[in-house]
């Protein structure tokens, strides 16, 4: 028996089908249907149609979830808005016909990908962290996702920048998050809040991957805005660092493919963390995007398992 995982992105819904030893046997990439709850399920259901008449029918399917599960059941807190206060597990049951049907984070399908058998394989605390056009935050514990009581496990990107100066609070006044604070992590350190740095100081909006390549070739003005960003990076990890002290950190998103970010965020952190010690090691998702999409394909293999549940912390 094989396992399904879909990654359900805000831009594109990607499909793939692992066996019992994680290996690729299909996978299928497309443009999200955005604005359409009703369009967005029709979709999923083709793409295991699809990906069944060439492994079989009747596969367990994990869903990559840009949000988290109320205690009703329902999607909350999405940036795919459409999503938000549906039963969209009930829904993928119904219309695939199965119960074996699993939602998680995208970020906590990303950690659980990199603990299983990515960089975080073979450590015990590893923290994901994907920084692209937002942040997300996942935490795996021997090999095992923390939820949460309330499914907030690893919200890391919308809780206040730490240590701001008058300049940055300031800013935080005028780029607003989706969540409806101000000041959020997520719209200083995700790929979109670099290119935010970036036209502040010159006036000019650049794609991230534009961006990349700038900081690689030592261009002025984009190292500035780098060192900012950096800066303000280092502050978000150290402060939660202080009290999860994971073993490693494994990022993934755009942001993860500048590679100055694995030689600067090191000495940065230890600016700011508590006793100005830091060995972590932090390093590049050995997966890249396709975490996410392996992680829900794992979700079945995990969640089927009594012995490996995923951890409700109360």
């Amino acid at each position: 028996m094989y396992s399904l995982g879909i990654d359900l992105g805000g831009t594109k819904i990607e499909i793939v089908a692992i066996d019992e030893q994680g290996r690729e046997v299909a996978r299928k990439r497309i443009a999200s249907p955005r604005g359409s709850y009703n369009e967005t399920v029709a979709t999923m259901v083709g793409l295991v149609g699809e990906v069944e008449r060439k492994i079989g029918p009747g596969n367990p399917l994990g869903v990559a979830i840009p949000g988290s599960i109320s205690s009703r059941g329902t999607i909350k807190n999405a940036n795919s808005w459409w999503l938000n206060g549906r039963d969209l597990r009930g829904d993928l049951v119904r219309a695939l016909r199965r119960d074996e049907v699993y939602l998680e984070n995208d970020a906590n399908c990303f950690v659980l990908s990199e603990a299983e058998d990515g960089a975080g394989h073979g450590h015990e605390v590893v923290w994901g962290l994907i920084l692209g056009t937002g942040c997300g935050s996942g935490v795996a514990i021997g090999r095992q996702v923390l939820r949460g009581r309330n499914s907030l496990t690893g919200e890391w990107g919308h809780n206040p920048l730490p240590w701001m100066d008058p300049e940055e609070e300031q800013m935080a006044r005028s780029a607003h998050c989706y969540c409806g604070k101000i000041g959020c992590i997520e719209t200083f350190v995700s790929g979109t809040g670099f290119e935010r740095e970036y036209e502040r100081l010159t006036g000019q909006r650049l794609p991230g991957v534009e961006l990349g390549k700038l900081v690689a070739a030592q261009d002025g003005p984009a190292m500035i805005a780098y060192v900012h960003y950096l800066d303000r990076l280092a502050r978000a990890i150290a402060c939660y660092a202080n009290f999860l002290d994971p073993d490693i950190i494994v990022l993934g998103g755009g942001m993860s493919n500048v590679d100055l970010l694995y030689e600067g965020l090191p000495i940065f952190i230890r600016r700011y963390i508590f006793g100005g010690e830091f060995s972590t090691p932090i390093t590049k998702a050995v997966h890249g995007d396709s975490s996410g999409v392996r992680g829900a394909a794992w979700l079945p293999r995990i969640k089927g398992q009594g012995e490996r549940p995923l951890l409700l912390i109360s």
